[in-house]
């Protein structure tokens, strides 16, 4: 059965639902069997208040900019039926969680809350577990899987879920650049050569790494571990 990911991201007038601010743009990236379909929605809102100067700051959109697109509760079905079903990956999902479960809320009839009908998957929650101690917003990320996130200027809830969307297929198992295909053929062209003779008579004569080649082992699984995500190993004492 095909597996239906929606890559989201909003922007907002502040920081908290609560006091009484709404989502001003949505972004979306659908993503079938991990593979980009195309298939992606985006809107800008009429919040229907003042955007703070800070939010402002953050991503550029002003009342200005809104003040003829249309309120939440005018797209609030379409919206819906696109993301009813699917996995939402999300960065920090609480906020963008809690923004869409408050606007749900406030429509008549109310939607339920979004995990009712969608699972959610945390891409900060992951990465924090992947990269413990280390920044994991979502431009550190991009530096971490060498994605080019160079036009990204301001935050833009599309711009940002396509960003997303390509860190999250590397955080969890994308295009790793190992040489294996490089290694096969080594193993191949090896399959030609002449068998070598060893002599099994008397005792095997035990060669110990030196400092030097223990040094260079512990480099290369360091590597191994940063471009698969982990080493599948545990290393011996």
């Amino acid at each position: 059965m095909a597996k239906r990911q929606i890559v989201l991201d909003t922007e907002t007038t502040g920081i908290n639902p609560k006091e009484g601010h709404r989502i001003i743009e949505i972004g979306c990236v659908e993503l079938i069997n991990r593979r980009f379909t195309g298939n992606n929605y985006h809107v800008y809102i009429n919040p229907e208040r003042e955007i703070e100067a800070e939010a402002i700051a953050v991503h550029g959109i002003t009342n200005e900019r809104l003040m003829h697109e249309p309120k939440f509760r005018d797209i609030a079905t379409e919206f819906f039926e696109y993301i009813q079903g699917a996995e939402l990956v999300i960065h920090n999902a609480p906020f963008d969680v809690g923004f869409m479960d408050h606007e749900f809320a406030m429509l008549r009839p109310a939607i339920p809350a979004v995990a009712e009908y969608c699972a959610v998957l945390d891409t900060l929650k992951l990465a924090r577990e992947m990269h413990p101690g280390q920044k994991n917003n979502l431009d550190a990320l991009c530096r971490r899987y060498d994605i080019n996130n160079s036009h990204r200027t301001l935050h833009g809830a599309l711009l940002d879920a396509e960003i997303l969307a390509e860190v999250y297929l590397q955080m969890t198992g994308g295009q790793v650049s190992l040489n294996l295909a490089g290694e096969r053929e080594k193993s191949d062209n090896n399959q030609h050569q002449q068998p070598i003779k060893i002599n099994r008579n008397g005792a095997l004569k035990v060669i110990k790494a030196n400092e030097n080649e223990l040094l260079a082992h512990q480099e290369k699984l360091a590597f191994i571990a940063k471009e698969s995500g982990g080493l599948l190993w545990p290393e011996s004492s």
